[in-house]
């Protein structure tokens, strides 16, 4: 047997391990709950412990699949680590072993510091760790019988090519291969059932199909008629929850049962709270369409979305608490461990609708949207309001707590800014000039104050005044258009908007970091 050959063969045997470490600790989670995954929780501690700027690189890149490069990425990191795991053990025994055992540590660290855990939730790792480092020892072991046996098949045999030698050793051959393969193909294949039911019949996803949303004591406004432009290839003027962008920390979906859920409000309050779901749907409840952003949202970009929600006002809940003199934040708190910092004024105020949201579009909050209660205000960014799966309400001071994101380099208030998006025509497209008029369209937004003018500008021209939609309120965005007719040639189009106080959209451009992105947002098209 070649060294190259030798070397691969020992590689796959670290791979195969570290999908049996998985596979296993996958099954074993099912008896336990899957917040044992080890592979979810080192992916969790790496967002964790990124560097400032990190955030920005992935959704930059990713966007929304930013969870799904994450995870592609550890992927990558298993296989070229235990690949040399498997290089180091045929060498030199335990150096492979230790480099498992390592590995095996950091994930059941991982695990265990992950907010909520308890003991339990390490056995996963621990059963997949030792069924996988012992596999890995018989693999290595019948991989270097196979090669000794080869060596001397080789050297008793004149005239014959080492390369192809391997058949002198066809027993210790299929000992290897046939472990390598059948354990690791039922690890994969079990391991990779185990983490669908896991994440699929969770009890969360039950439960949220029994739930009938009580009616809203304060519905909503009616959408105007004239809200929403017939134009093709416009936003609708409400996203749908399968379409609604999703960026947060959690890269499993935190399971909760809302039997079971209960938020706290703590802190720096009179009359300390704690809130059970039915408790929350006995409340009067009102609706608000309410526009989102995401502060990674670059101009042009999509993490924004515009939804109706049902929900409790925040406000009702802390009148309840009595908030202490000097309080001016609410430290909120996601069951996965995540928390935003909010100005407490802002959640008091009688005329921002804050809410404590338990419905989505109609439908109980979808699981990825925060099952079965977050917060939604209107006016800010997410990252320091839109607190997804909350379960706690710590009323404290800027002085004394931070956010997840504050130390990671983002402002500590995230106010959302004045910013427009051209929908259509799409960027890089080409236009017949014989088809009449063309409409740029697209919306634009500034929560909590509304969008009052947009205009378009065609190349270096003047300035035009777009035709706006109809508003649904100053918390939501506005659809707009102008009636283009264009010309032969390559053409720049640009937008920009004025808010509802007079103020325009500033035209230099700011990258999101650290609290949220400004500029006009141009496009290149062709006119054939």
């Amino acid at each position: 047997m070649t060294p190259r050959t030798l070397r691969l063969l020992a590689a796959l045997s670290g791979v195969v391990s570290a999908v049996i470490v998985l596979g296993v600790a996958e099954i074993a989670a099912l008896f336990t709950g899957n917040a044992g995954s080890p592979l979810f929780a080192v992916g969790s501690l790496v967002i964790d412990l990124a560097p400032p700027g990190a955030k920005e690189v992935m959704v930059g890149l990713f966007g929304t699949g930013d969870k799904a490069a994450l995870l592609a990425l550890l992927a990558v990191i298993i296989i070229v680590v235990s690949g040399l795991a498997g290089i180091l053990e045929l060498r030199r025994d335990p150096v492979g072993v230790v480099i498992f055992g390592a590995a095996s540590l950091i994930a059941l660290i991982a695990v265990l510091t992950r907010s909520g855990a308890g003991g339990l939730d390490g056995a996963p790792t621990i059963v997949g760790a030792i069924v996988g480092i012992i596999v890995f020892r018989i693999l290595i072991r019948r991989l270097r019988a196979w090669n000794t046996t080869a060596e001397r098949s080789t050297t008793a045999t004149s005239g014959r090519v080492p390369d192809r030698v391997v058949t002198g050793a066809p027993v210790e051959r299929r000992s290897f291969l046939r472990l390598a393969a059948v354990a690791g193909g039922i690890a994969f294949v079990a391991g990779a059932g185990a983490k669908v039911v896991n994440s699929t019949a969770s009890v969360a996803t039950e439960v949220r199909k029994k739930i009938k949303l009580p009616a809203a004591t304060t519905p909503a406004v009616a959408v105007p008629s004239g809200a929403s432009l017939d134009v093709k290839g416009i936003t609708p003027i409400v996203t749908s929850n399968a379409t609604f962008y999703r960026i947060d920390t959690a890269l499993q979906v935190p399971a909760i049962d809302s039997g079971t859920w209960r938020l706290k409000v703590t802190g720096m309050v009179e009359n300390p709270i704690e809130l059970s779901f039915a408790e929350l749907l006995k409340k009067p409840l009102e609706e608000h369409y309410a526009t989102l952003t995401c502060v990674s949202n670059d101009v042009g970009g999509d993490l924004i979305g515009n939804a109706l929600w049902l929900g409790w006002p925040i406000r009702e809940l802390l009148a309840l608490a009595v908030p202490k003199s000097g309080a001016d934040m609410v430290l909120s708190t996601s069951s996965d461990g995540f928390t935003a910092g909010t100005p407490l004024s802002v959640l008091q105020d009688a005329k921002t609708d804050a809410l404590l949201a338990v419905g989505m579009n109609g439908v109980p909050l979808p699981v990825e949207h925060g099952f079965p209660v977050r917060m939604v205000v209107p006016g800010l960014y997410g990252y320091v309001s839109a607190t997804k799966w909350v379960v706690e309400l710590k009323v404290t001071t800027f002085a004394a707590d931070q956010g997840y994101w504050t130390p990671r380099g983002w402002s500590a208030k995230g106010p959302a800014k004045l910013e427009s998006r051209i929908d259509t025509p799409a960027a890089g497209s080409t236009l017949s000039s014989g088809s009449g008029t063309v409409p740029i369209a697209g919306v634009a937004w500034c929560q909590h104050v509304g969008v009052s003018k947009v205009e378009v500008q065609i190349d270096n021209g003047s300035w035009q005044t777009a035709t706006l939609a109809d508003s649904i309120s100053a918390d939501t965005w506005r659809q707009w258009v102008y009636q283009w007719k264009p010309t032969k040639g390559q053409h720049r189009l640009q937008v920009r908007a004025t808010n509802a106080n007079g103020e325009r959209q500033t035209q230099t451009y700011v990258q999101p970091a650290p609290n949220g992105a400004e500029g006009w947002h141009s496009i290149t098209v062709n006119v054939s």
